[in-house]
């Protein structure tokens, strides 16, 4: 029996190939101070056998010895390398013989298991093949009934399939990214599952108990059992990473954890609605959506920034005519302030920051200047017309239209000021969304973005968006539409949905016998 587990860190690289090949893999080793507590909630009722889809290095094995745990263990690992860090931690060749090297979600498994415990591979969406992904789709039809959203990760397959090899009674624990309570089939995905087991508890990090720190993901804990469901779920956010905090807050001798967590026991149906990596929202009254004040569509989508966006001495260098081009803004980094001026984009050029975007429409080549035709060539040569998003552009260096907007929304960042008023009629790219009020008059503008950018206001973009780590919250343009300004902060500042708004909702208004008039063309 191990006394101790050696709390072995994980190095995290920042970027370069290594980083690469760690996002290939998915792995992110669990720390022990989770690890720990994880374990020991599993494994209270001393099943006979824990089960790992993911081993990894052997983690969660190591820490179920170390509260106690004297049976034997199951699970797959597709890295051997991986593996050979388990006996660093105590574990020996008997206690690994049940792990198959192989891929979990491949297996036909005939067994169920009383004790399960994984940190699965965060493998995104768009790192699995087309293959993969119709593979996973049979898989959540067969436990769920629906098929889930392509931009599933890997990870919520594990979950699903585990669920389906806990046995009657028996105890799973996940560690999951945010991302999995907070995407488009997230409600409907935790609504099947609260139907069907009990959600024990939640625990969300802050991020000065991030389990790891420096990587973009905000992880949570899932305490789930095959049980009759409840209408409550305990959720917890840990404000520090105090492994003994945990331990009681698992086993129920935590009390309020003050200090150290913030404890609800939320009624459930009210956390799936909120979003169960959110915190409840509490009574507090309704504010009025930003779709009452403005519509929001994404930023320019070029295909190759590298092309079509330069900077001014790229373009003079190639003899581009600057008539062909629009003044446009790429990066948050670029908009260190609330604003963003014509000055501001003469010294970012002058630092050699692109703020030039080609805008050509349908001309033919043909049509274009000798320069800008030889221009077109290169991108053809390389290869330009035939990636993905270009080639469903006709002709293929037609870029996408966007009149200015009136305001910008660094949609994923960690600053507080996340809404750029645009005195500089730039157009953005996919850094940013475009925000148009519906009164675009400067005046609006302006007190629209004091609005926004109030810090109740601020607040309430973690109630629509995706959390990440370090802080940082990732909103969509149909998300931003619902982000709720408080009635306290409009008649602060004097601020009221514009005549025109009001007049469409009056337009798309039920008749008298039920049917909508017309169809709101800010759509």
């Amino acid at each position: 029996m191990i006394a101790t587990i050696r709390d072995r860190r994980q190095v995290v690289p920042s970027n370069g190939p290594a980083r690469e090949a760690l996002r290939v893999k998915g792995q992110f080793w669990t720390p022990r101070w989770l690890a720990k507590p994880m374990a020991g909630w599993v494994v209270a009722a001393r099943p006979p056998r824990l089960f790992d889809p993911a081993v990894g290095p052997g983690t969660f094995f190591a820490a179920a010895r170390e509260v106690g745990f004297e049976g034997g263990f199951s699970g797959f690992e597709l890295d051997e390398l991986a593996l050979v860090e388990s006996f660093k931690l105590g574990l020996s060749p008997q206690d690994l013989r049940g792990v198959v090297t192989g891929d979990f979600l491949q297996h036909q498994i005939g067994e169920q298991y009383p004790a399960i415990i994984s940190n699965p591979p965060y493998i995104r969406h768009h790192r699995l093949s087309a293959s993969q992904k119709q593979e996973l789709r049979v898989l959540a039809r067969k436990c769920l009934g629906f098929e889930l959203d392509g931009r599933v990760g890997l990870h919520l397959y594990f979950l699903l399939k585990c669920l389906h090899l806990l046995s009657e009674n028996g105890r799973l624990a996940f560690l999951l990214p945010a991302d999995v309570c907070e995407g488009v089939s997230s409600t409907a995905f935790w609504k099947r599952i609260t139907d069907h087991y009990r959600l024990e508890a939640v625990v969300s990090f802050a991020e000065s108990a991030a389990p790891f720190p420096g990587v973009d993901t905000n992880a949570m804990v899932f305490l789930l059992s095959n049980r009759a469901p409840t209408s409550s779920v305990r959720w917890v956010r840990l404000l520090k990473p105090d492994e003994a905090v945990l331990l009681g807050l698992f086993d129920g001798t935590a009390g309020n954890g003050v200090g150290a967590a913030e404890i609800h026991d939320r009624d459930l149906k009210e956390a799936l609605r909120t979003g169960l990596s959110r915190p409840p929202r509490g009574h507090r009254p309704a504010g009025v959506p930003l779709s009452a004040f403005a519509r929001v569509v994404r930023g320019i989508a070029t295909g190759a920034n590298e092309f079509f966006f330069l900077t001014s001495d790229q373009a003079d260098a190639l003899g581009l005519d600057k008539s062909y081009f629009r003044r446009a803004i790429g990066r948050t980094r670029d908009c260190p302030g609330g604003e963003v001026t014509k000055p501001d984009l003469e010294t970012l050029d002058k630092s050699g920051r692109p703020t030039w975007l080609l805008n050509l429409g349908r001309q033919t080549e043909d049509e274009l200047p000798q320069s800008l035709r030889d221009y077109l060539k290169t991108g053809t040569k390389i290869g330009l017309p035939s990636r993905a998003l270009i080639k469903t552009r006709t002709p293929w260096y037609r870029m996408e239209e966007r009149s200015a907007p009136g305001l910008l929304f660094a949609y994923l960042g960690r600053r507080d000021c996340r809404f750029i008023l645009n005195l500089a009629g730039v157009v953005p790219l996919t850094g940013f969304l475009c925000v148009y009020p519906w009164d675009p008059s400067a005046a609006f503008c302006k007190k629209l973005a004091k609005a926004l950018n109030h810090p109740e206001t601020l607040a309430n973009l973690s109630f629509i968006g995706k959390s990440y780590g370090g802080g940082a919250v990732k909103v969509e343009p149909r998300q931003l539409d619902t982000l709720e300004i408080p009635q306290h902060v409009l008649d602060e500042i004097g601020l009221k949905p514009p005549p025109t708004f009001t007049q469409m909702a009056l337009l798309d208004a039920p008749g008298p016998g039920g049917s909508r008039s017309r169809q709101k063309s800010r759509r």
